[in-house]
Formats: structure tokens, C-alpha cells, sequence
């Protein structure tokens, strides 16, 4: 059993990343949603995790707000995405269960401290705004924590945002620095891994087949979400970022990849946001993350749709 902590931006993609964790309960307990400004402003993170909450029958999970900006920079959105809300095309009603008293930060520090030594996951599907605090506000947890399993970076396939950079470290670059230096055992889900997962037409389908709310709340999101992608990129779908976490998480075995070093470039105007990564060990650099760089596709598509169905 997995004990996580959602830190996230939601988003279609976090959404069935979340999704995707509340439909395995024998594998993973979620143990509350750290929301984060990102892919929209916070009062649409926050107000989007509780609607995913209350989507899987799950008004009892903790939902708390956190950071509303990156450390030194002005926030960068996504809208274009995901839309003005973050979670259009789906109709889903507002959420009535209420948002968690205090910070994130704090919510992630009490949270791996009050529970046993490397019994908690931090699932980061955004800017790293979020675990950076917490992680220097109480170092102490870095050594606590199970790990850290997030999506963001590139090597091979370099950016999404920028030429050089992944939308998640290109919103807080300082954050991310802070965190792949915390001594935390990283796992990364970068683009190099997620653009392979591609929501074809016959994937979307899958979910609307499953005949629950869940799954078509799903195949909605997902065809918004790949409009943009699918005119960027021109390929036979629009890839899935976020659920590679979640996917992780159960069942490592859909993906390959090795241990590296990734520093994060904060200082270069051209390349702000990148994630130096020493694949081939040209340096001496200590590994400090496990960098996955593919996936199998129809591995990860079951998956989420077996999980997906278990929900309402």
C-alpha cells in the first residue's frame, strides 16, 4: 500500500491522475490534495480538487490550498490547455465538501511527520511551489518521505512551454531546484516518457464505454485537453502527462528508465526551466532522481481504465 499525498494543479490530466488513485484503494490511500497555482490560479486548483474529489465519491478527502505564486517569479498559466476553469468539458456541478483550514506546506510537513519514516509519497503533478516550501520549512521530512514521484522535465524531447523547458519546472524553476536538491528520493515523469502516452480516439472511446459517470467525465476532459495538443503536434492523439505519476505508482513496470543527475537551469533567459540531466554520466555529479525516459502505452491506457471504472 501506497500512502500519498496529491500536490497538484488540476487540470484534465491531474484530474484522471487522481481519479486513477481513488479507483486502486487497495494499492493507494490518498492521503489528502495539496492544491498549487499552475496550469490556472489557485481559487481554480483548489475549487477543480475538491470537484475531483466529489466526482469519485471521495467528499471526505482532504483538499487544502497552498501557494498562489512562484517563489521570485510572476505566475505562468495554462488556459490555453485546459481552459478558463482548468477542467473544462466536462459539466460538472461546484463542490460542496469545504477546503481544508491552513497551508499546503504545512498540511505536507504534519502529514509525513505525524506517520511512520518512508511511509508517504508526494504524487507532484505541478509546480513544485508546494513541496520546496515544506521541504525548507521542515528539512527533516526529506529523509522521511518514501519518495518523491513527479511530472515535469525533459531531456530527450526538451519543452513544452518553451523550446528548452516543461511547463511544470518553467512555472517555479527555484522550486524545483530546492526539491531536486533536498536529498528526497525522486522518481521523474517527463516528457520524454509522457509524450508517448497518446489518448487516441479508440482510448477516449474506451472510457466513454465503461458506462459510469467517472468515465465519461474522463473521455470529456480528455477531448478538450488534446485539441490544443493535436493541432500543436500533429500526432494520432494528444499525449496524457499527469496519470504517468499515478501509473508509476501501481505498476513501475510500464516504464524504463535509469538514475541521474538533473540540475535545474534558473539563471539563462533562453533556457530558464530546463532539467540539465547527465543520462549518459559524462559527469561526476551524483545521481540524485531515477529518470524515466519511455512507457508502454496500452499497459498504462488499461490501466487507467480498469481503475477508472471502479468508481461511480
Amino acid at each position: 500500500m501506497r500512502h500519498v499525498i496529491f500536490d497538484t494543479d488540476p487540470g484534465q490530466d491531474d484530474a484522471v491522475a487522481i481519479l486513477t488513485a481513488l479507483g486502486s484503494p487497495g494499492e493507494i490511500e490518498v492521503l489528502g490534495i495539496s492544491a498549487v497555482a499552475g496550469n490556472v490560479p489557485l481559487h481554480h486548483a483548489e475549487r477543480n480538487a475538491r470537484r475531483i474529489a466529489e466526482l469519485a465519491g471521495r467528499a471526505d478527502l482532504p483538499v487544502y490550498a497552498g501557494a498562489d505564486r512562484p517563489f521570485t517569479r510572476g505566475l505562468v498559466t495554462a488556459e490555453h490547455v485546459h481552459g478558463s476553469t482548468g477542467l473544462n468539458g466536462p459539466d460538472l456541478p461546484e463542490p460542496t465538501m469545504p477546503l481544508r483550514e491552513g497551508h499546503a506546506a504545512d498540511f505536507i510537513i504534519e502529514t509525513v511527520r505525524s506517520r511512520p519514516e518512508r511511509s508517504v509519497t508526494i504524487a507532484a503533478l505541478g509546480p513544485l511551489t508546494n513541496v520546496a516550501l515544506a521541504l525548507l520549512k521542515a528539512p527533516d521530512i526529506a529523509g522521511r518521505l518514501e519518495g518523491i514521484v513527479l511530472m515535469g522535465g525533459a531531456y530527450f524531447e526538451v519543452g513544452n512551454i518553451t523550446p528548452a523547458a516543461e511547463f511544470n519546472i518553467y512555472v517555479d524553476p527555484e522550486a524545483a531546484a530546492v526539491v531536486f536538491r533536498s536529498g528526497a528520493p525522486i522518481t521523474v515523469l517527463p516528457l520524454d516518457a509522457t509524450h508517448g502516452m497518446r489518448s487516441t480516439e479508440a482510448r477516449i472511446q474506451a472510457f466513454e464505454r465503461i458506462g459510469n459517470r467517472t468515465g465519461a467525465a474522463v473521455a470529456a476532459m480528455l477531448r478538450f485537453s488534446e485539441v490544443y495538443d493535436l493541432q500543436k503536434y500533429g500526432w494520432d492523439g494528444a499525449p496524457l502527462h499527469d496519470p504517468c505519476v499515478t501509473a508509476f505508482l501501481l505498476e513501475p513496470t510500464i516504464f524504463e528508465g535509469r538514475a541521474a543527475n538533473c540540475e535545474i537551469e534558473c539563471a539563462s533567459a533562453l533556457t530558464r526551466g530546463m532539467t540539465v540531466v547527465d543520462y549518459w554520466g559524462v559527469t561526476d555529479r551524483a545521481h540524485n532522481c531515477f529518470f524515466v525516459r519511455s512507457g508502454d502505452s496500452d499497459r498504462f491506457y488499461a490501466l487507467l481504465a480498469e481503475r477508472v471504472a471502479r468508481l461511480p
